[in-house]
């Protein structure tokens, strides 16, 4: 006999007290702390309790007594659905006086190191519009919302395109408009969609494996270009270049036509044949004279316009003369080496994707730069004594490393070879914290600077500049 589920707990006229991580918020309930999703402070609220732990509870909002006067309405018509984007309740201000708390929570509470002054927060010129590349899934199974049942829609179409529902892996939101890349993404997908239904196109289905249309990626530049990437299921050639010539002549503007056939189980194409229909296999970006070459697998910051500024930072931060080494560990297509190379004697840029450093080589040649060298590997298998014995010991290290960090092994070499100053770039504050607590025996932090790369997300990046310990 099956154990009967214990009944979650209701709570009426909450008070929202305080922003927590992920976009959440937080309420407190006999000292118990509860995580609210799309809450803000000062909301005062009826929770009903989905999830009971014995230090903590997660919470959702059935009812509101009274709006907080910090609440401001969405700009989206997906919010609260779409699962993106949770801070578009709250005040850009309001968002970037949080992100900043959060740094120096961070920073403070994990990293216990001596910290100066933390300066402000620069937040993001854009706050819409703001990404220059998004992906689309294709999907036959479409998520109906409140309004379509409501609406007694459920006997439309199943199939639709947009962002995957948060913990549905089969189930997508169609998507009406985006706020987060420029128009030119929104009338692409919604062409591509009615082109696909008047035309009968199938959309996948990801639990059986089956169906013609996977994927869409759109990335864009600054300067204008447009790169368009599908990803079919399976060959059907005449259907493929029926869609993609129509998308041609609709869209003059794509620079680059681009298609992938993905037989596998998974939607990443990073092992995947790239093929072009029409226009160059890439895009290209330009940032202070430089010009990046962006294709299909290539990685660049999302937010073009506020990289220029994050890296402007890092350069500062490096304090570079023209003499010297510079290391840049997890390099990616090695734009920020080769943006500082004008003021170093050397950069040595390392990065774990073979794919990304082919880019960072073409990217270096094509602005004419040849005081770059560039190393694919595991970051821990490459950064070794033996490679800086050969290579030479860095005067500045900058490091701009995935979330979860760097590896111990990476911070002991880092400590061996103890460059003059260190550069640390981050995406994640808390394993900063922990990062610079291991650098700590050595190295001083001068500066932080967090920067806003993702209006509406509790996302923030953050810059330390650490100088090495007088003996």
């Amino acid at each position: 006999m099956a154990r009967k589920q214990k009944q979650l707990p209701f709570f009426s006229e909450v008070t929202i007290t305080d922003v927590a991580a992920e976009g959440k918020a937080i309420a407190k309930i006999d000292d118990l702390v509860v995580f609210v999703a799309y809450a803000v402070p000062g909301d005062i609220v009826d929770l009903q309790i989905i999830k009971k732990k014995r230090n903590y509870m997660e919470g959702r909002v059935v009812k509101f007594h009274k709006k907080s006067d910090l609440r401001c309405e969405p700009l989206c018509e997906h919010f609260g659905v779409c699962g993106g984007c949770k801070w578009q309740i709250l005040p850009y201000s309001e968002q970037i006086r949080y992100k900043q708390q959060q740094v120096v929570d961070n920073l403070t509470r994990l990293g216990k190191v001596e910290l100066p002054e933390i300066t402000p927060i620069l937040g993001s010129q854009k706050t819409s519009f703001y990404r220059n590349k998004l992906e689309y899934t294709f999907s036959n199974k479409r998520w109906l919302t409140y309004e379509d049942m409501q609406a007694g829609n459920t006997g439309e179409t199943m199939n639709g395109v947009g962002f995957h529902i948060p913990g549905m892996f089969d189930k997508v939101l169609d998507v009406h408009k985006c706020w987060l890349q420029d128009d030119i993404s929104n009338r692409l997908r919604n062409e591509i969609r009615r082109y696909a239904l008047e035309h009968g196109l199938t959309f996948f289905d990801l639990k059986n494996q089956e169906g013609f249309l996977r994927t869409l990626m759109v990335r864009t530049t600054s300067t204008g270009e447009l790169m368009i990437v599908m990803v079919f299921f399976y060959e059907d050639e005449p259907t493929r270049v029926a869609l993609l010539q129509h998308l041609k002549e609709q869209f003059p503007e794509i620079t680059a036509l681009l298609y992938v056939i993905n037989t596998k189980c998974n939607d990443t194409i990073t092992d995947q044949e790239i093929c072009c229909f029409a226009g160059r296999y890439y895009i290209v970006e330009q940032m202070e004279g430089l010009q990046f070459k962006i294709g299909a697998k290539s990685f660049y910051q999302t937010n073009s316009e506020q990289a220029y500024e994050l890296y402007k930072i890092t350069r500062n931060f490096a304090e570079l003369t023209g003499n010297e080494l510079v290391y840049d560990l997890y390099t990616g297509t090695g734009t920020i080496a080769n943006f500082v190379s004008g003021q170093a004697k050397q950069v040595i840029g390392i990065e774990y994707v073979p794919e990304a450093i082919e880019d960072a080589k073409v990217n270096s040649q094509i602005n004419k730069i040849d005081n770059t060298l560039f190393f694919a590997g595991d970051m821990k298998d490459i950064l070794t004594d033996d490679f800086i014995a050969e290579y030479g010991r860095p005067d500045v290290i900058i490091t701009d490393p995935p979330r979860a960090g760097m590896h111990d092994d990476v911070v002991k070499v880092i400590l061996n070879a103890m460059p003059k100053r260190i550069v640390y770039v981050s995406c994640n504050p808390a394993t900063q914290a922990r990062d610079l607590q291991l650098l700590d025996s050595k190295y001083r932090v001068d500066a932080v600077q967090p920067v806003d790369m993702f209006p509406h997300t509790h996302h923030v990046e953050n810059v330390v500049k650490l100088s090495l310990r007088e003996a």
